[in-house]
């Protein structure tokens, strides 16, 4: 018996990977992360396996289940949104699982913020531009570290990918224009991927009227940067003076 933590991507079912799809298969027991997991992986399941919604469950109804799948020797797939590492808390559910000495593996899933990126057909690294991602978010439930605050990070003026804090864009302009002009494009995706995404892109003054005007409140990501303009540098990788090719 296992515990398997995937990664489900960020919307479209066929960004999930192919090991993520054959465990999903074969797993008598699903936890999946609500509405944020695209429920047409969930018919990848066996017709008897058991499914919950993990946005109904706290961490203790999750460990009734690790039990009782143990006890009956049966696989188990927690679905996570997107990849399980980046805000999926599920280092409070490996120690649960390691007390119970339960074995468990992490299967990477396609994060959001390249998701992103792909819809949105830009690179997040630019020569000239910036060589630097961060992802962050702002502070709510979970405090953020002083020294890990916006403004600290916005200093050398990196990609920001902001996850979890469309509800604070006002705050994140105000914080970031300082640093970044108030010119700097800024691309909000709300459901990257899904049929429904949306894609709202405009300067860092003007991003929270746009959002406050669509009424976006959650399941969106914030990118800033000057990588999401047309201006940057030839990239040295595929140079002229290049002996061999890639």
């Amino acid at each position: 018996m296992k515990v398997s933590f995937i990664g489900a991507g960020p919307g479209d079912p066929e960004l999930l990977t192919i090991k993520g799809g054959k465990v999903l298969q074969q797993a008598g027991y699903c936890i999946y992360a609500g509405s944020l997991v695209n429920e047409e992986l969930l018919k990848m399941l066996p017709s008897h396996a058991k499914v919950y919604d993990s946005s109904r469950m706290s961490l203790e109804d999750m460990v009734v289940v690790y039990k009782e799948a143990k006890s009956l020797n049966i696989d188990v797939a927690r679905v996570h949104s997107g990849d399980p590492s980046i805000y999926g808390a599920i280092q409070e559910q490996i120690r649960a699982l390691e007390e119970l000495d339960i074995p468990y593996e992490i299967i990477p899933g396609v994060s959001s913020f390249v998701a992103a990126a792909s819809v949105l057909r830009k690179e997040l690294t630019l020569p000239g531009v910036t060589q630097t991602i961060v992802i962050t978010r702002m502070e709510g439930k979970t405090p953020i570290p002083e020294k890990e605050h916006l403004s600290v990070l916005a200093a050398a003026t990196p990609t920001l990918c902001i996850f979890l804090s469309i509800d604070k864009i006002e705050e994140i302009a105000k914080i970031l224009i300082p640093h970044y002009g108030r010119d700097c494009p800024v691309s909000v995706v709300y459901k990257a991927t899904w049929p429904n995404q949306k894609i709202i892109s405009a300067k860092l003054s003007e991003i929270a009227e746009r959002i406050n005007r669509e009424a976006i409140k959650k399941s969106a990501l914030i990118i800033v940067g000057w990588v999401l303009e047309s201006e940057f540098e030839r990239s040295v990788l595929y140079g002229q003076d290049k002996v061999s090719g890639v």
